[in-house]
């Protein structure tokens, strides 16, 4: 029975606990001149932001310091040693969105191609390297009829999320933007081209010494306020370190017969059981958190719900889950990407860190390992 995590891009895995808060690089293009706006008046853009449709090329390019994972042949497993192989090196992505319920995204590899797509309630996943689908009713779940961008996709409960989120650049801003203060100085620089649009810059310094973020850069479009590009920047390194960008982007709606599937002839497919109760998406207004991005709070300490523990506040919170939350079973790749350490091993990277204890427990944030270390012993 293969899991649900074999399927979906790192953005949408556990693990990606430790690297998913890692945002993404802008391509910064030719000099461009915009009416001048305060920091104020672009966080207000990208909040009142409503596009709900639009088609684009991604690319994502990484600098965490993590090994190249084989993507095909006999050690290409599934699993922990999968998302791992998405958060290094280079990537490209296809990505069609329309109205809530309607979203592609398609992974090109090398050699095969990965695809996500959501149509109403139909969920498809699709692997062309060994010709397998998978399949899944999700359950009904009201949308609010209007609202912030973020608002798109609700949070997901149980095995399967009630809606898949997309790893765009606007899922990763909204991220960092939704705690910028008092942890945060946002300030504007100089406006840049991404995939042809103009964009305002904003750029997030963490007034933390104890991150490993050195900064966050948005590329924020102009005209609609939609984060086109997000760039990460370790402590102590001369380039990026993780980069997502638009390359191409288009804001008329996708073609219907995108979000159609039906599996090639001879595929491999699986049924997969939906959650036993729809999520409950977001009051209009609020922030959902990202599925696999770890909050920050505003008031840290003591468990939050499913036992999850959250210690520190802004960019050295902590993230702590409880033993069984994540299964990474026999991943042959996965000691390929971690190191031993006492009690368990761990995945460091330029920008986060995760540890995963022997007993089950997982602790993940933006921090170096001793600090994960240390949140451990307390619980």
């Amino acid at each position: 029975m293969r899991t649900w995590q074999h399927w979906l891009p790192a953005a949408l895995v556990p693990l990606g606990l430790a690297a998913a808060t890692l945002a993404a690089s802008l391509q910064a293009g030719a000099a461009v001149t915009l009416p001048e706006k305060s920091t104020a008046e672009i966080l207000a853009m990208i909040g009142t932001s409503d596009v709900r449709a639009l088609s684009g090329t991604l690319e994502q390019n990484s600098e965490l310091g993590l090994p190249e994972l084989p993507r095909t042949g006999p050690t290409a497993v599934p699993g922990a040693a999968s998302v791992l192989e998405l958060l290094s090196g280079s990537h490209t992505a296809r990505v069609y969105l329309d109205s809530p319920d309607k979203a592609r995204l398609q992974i090109l590899d090398q050699l095969a191609e990965r695809d996500v797509v959501l149509n109403g309630s139909e969920l498809w996943l699709y692997n062309s390297a060994d010709n397998s689908a998978a399949h899944a009713q999700l359950p009904a779940a009201k949308l609010p009829a209007a609202g912030l961008p973020e608002s798109r996709i609700p949070r997901p409960a149980g095995p399967l999320p009630s809606r898949p989120a997309m790893p765009i650049p606007e899922q990763l801003a909204q991220h960092f933007l939704a705690a910028v203060e008092p942890s945060t100085e946002v300030t504007v620089g100089q406006p840049s081209r991404v995939a042809g649009r103009s964009a305002y810059h904003l750029v997030l310094n963490p007034r933390s010494t104890e991150t490993l973020v050195e900064s966050v850069a948005i590329d924020v479009d102009s005209e609609t306020g939609l984060p086109l590009g997000v760039e990460l920047r370790a402590r102590g390194q001369a380039e990026p370190a993780f980069s997502l960008a638009f390359t191409e982007l288009s804001l008329a709606v996708p073609d219907a017969g995108l979000f159609s599937f039906v599996p090639p002839p001879g595929a491999t497919v699986e049924e997969l059981a939906a959650p036993a109760k729809p999520a409950v998406p977001p009051t209009p207004g609020t922030k959902p958190a990202d599925p696999a991005v770890p909050p920050l709070p505003e008031t840290p300490g003591g468990p939050a719900a499913g036992g999850v523990t959250v210690s520190g506040s802004g960019w050295d919170t902590v993230i702590g889950l409880p033993p069984g939350t994540v299964a990474f079973g026999a991943d042959p790749l996965l000691a390929q990407a971690t190191q031993a350490v006492p009690g368990g091993r761990a995945v460091s990277t330029a920008l986060a860190t995760a540890l995963l204890l022997d007993d089950g427990r997982v602790y993940a944030g933006m921090v170096p390992l001793e600090r994960l270390q240390s949140a451990a012993m307390t619980r």
